[in-house]
């Protein structure tokens, strides 16, 4: 599977720095991936919806912790990268896995 486009809106949020749009193979989309500055740095979230108890549950994820770290560098790097067209600076370093 092929991620082939990525679309970053970003936010001015203490916590939700963006949100993510993930294209596969040129025929399927995730919405709603957060970027989010994380206790131990900038985190992917996958998206979710809140559930009757009132915890939140992923509607998409990666199977596998490959391409779950795989998916977390491009997001970021096209994060980052949106960043500096703006003028911000990008933020360096590893970024926290997701659960």
């Amino acid at each position: 599977m092929e991620i082939t486009e990525i679309r970053i809106h970003l936010r001015n949020e203490q916590r939700l720095k963006a949100f993510a749009t993930v294209t596969f193979d040129n025929q399927f989309v995730v919405h709603n991936l957060k970027v989010v500055n994380g206790n131990k740095g900038l985190i992917v979230c996958m998206p979710s919806r809140k559930i009757k108890d009132g915890d939140y549950k992923d509607i998409a994820h990666p199977i596998t912790n490959e391409f779950r770290h795989k998916l977390e560098e491009v997001v970021l790097n096209a994060y980052n990268t949106e960043l500096e067209k703006t003028g911000q600076a990008a933020v360096t370093g590893n970024p926290a896995s997701t659960r």
